[in-house]
């Protein structure tokens, strides 16, 4: 769900703000997006409700990032009538739509049909333990 949309509360709000923050830290040329889905019924109905996604876009194509813009799913489950943090799924984009993934779920490896830099893979792995951090602290 957009992060703009969860946005309502001062602590989910400023872990929000935390987490463009931090992403910033790593890529300083990125612009965050709280609001990267549109809110037509076929996007809606693919939007998980229990996730944060933010997206960041950078000036142009990065080619040590291999991509132009990067989404961020930060994906939550209710658990004894309180959200908790399960993983994140972070997925680069270009032109032709998304050509890397990353999940936290899983292995914490990054694939896809054109891999980062892997100095690009370890700022990404690095911002993840970050959030994780950030809402386990």
């Amino acid at each position: 769900m957009n992060a703009s949309e969860k946005a309502k509360g001062l602590e989910i709000t400023s872990k929000i703000a935390s987490i463009v923050n931090l992403f910033k830290e790593y890529f300083p040329d990125a612009k965050g997006d709280l609001k990267p889905w549109h809110n037509d019924p076929d996007t809606i109905n693919l939007v998980d409700p229990d996730s944060i996604d933010i997206g960041f876009h950078f000036p142009g194509w990065s080619h040590k990032i291999q991509a132009r813009s990067i989404l961020i799913q930060i994906r939550f489950h209710l658990l004894d009538e309180e959200y908790r943090l399960i993983g994140m799924e972070t997925a680069g984009f270009n032109h032709g739509g998304e050509v890397w993934r990353l999940s936290t779920i899983d292995n914490w490896q990054i694939e896809g049909k054109s891999l980062p830099y892997e100095e690009i893979k370890d700022k990404l792995k690095l911002f993840s333990r970050d959030v994780f951090q950030l809402f386990y602290g």
